[in-house]
């Protein structure tokens, strides 16, 4: 099973609890979500599904099937707000990350350490995620998996939200 996949079963994205937490995120920044922005929220991850990386070559694509489903359900507005709920593909578009992009980040807020690090080693996801933090400078590798929970916290916690959608 591929780690997208495992990530949405029962890993960092799995399709109830983190669904949830970014809910509890968009309450906080924005109030209470519309039913459609509730269904972008559910969806928003669904790319992920038969992925072979998370944030690597197929994983920045993943917003495409989450947006593709909001499109055909409720049009371009919920399109865009799936499509662009990753900074990394609304940065291939030249696109301005939209409000779900930062609900997502912060939804980490309402997810206890021990069930996030849970999940995100038994999907395999920790390691690309450990790596990429290790590789840019952020958390070395020797730290443990609870140090960079924290910093990947308190780094989530300081992003400027910025949105026009």
């Amino acid at each position: 099973m591929k780690i997208g996949t495992r990530s949405l079963l029962f890993g960092v994205h799995q399709f109830i609890w983190h669904p949830i937490t970014v809910i509890a995120a968009w309450i906080k920044l924005y109030g209470k979500p519309s039913f459609e922005e509730v269904f972008c929220i559910f969806v928003h991850d669904f790319g992920y599904w038969n992925k072979n990386d998370m944030n690597g070559a197929e994983g920045v694509l993943h917003p495409i099937r989450g947006a593709n489903i909001a499109l055909k359900m409720f049009g371009r507005k919920q399109y865009e707000l799936c499509l662009y709920h990753s900074r990394s593909y609304a940065n291939l578009s030249w696109a301005i990350p939209s409000k779900l992009c930062w609900a997502d980040k912060l939804s980490i807020l309402y997810d206890p350490c021990w069930f996030y690090l849970l999940r995100a080693r038994l999907s395999g996801e920790l390691k690309e995620y450990r790596l990429e933090a290790a590789t840019n400078g952020f958390v070395p590798l020797s730290a443990s998996d609870k140090e960079w929970f924290c910093w990947l916290r308190d780094f989530m916690s300081k992003i400027k939200v910025i949105s026009n959608r």
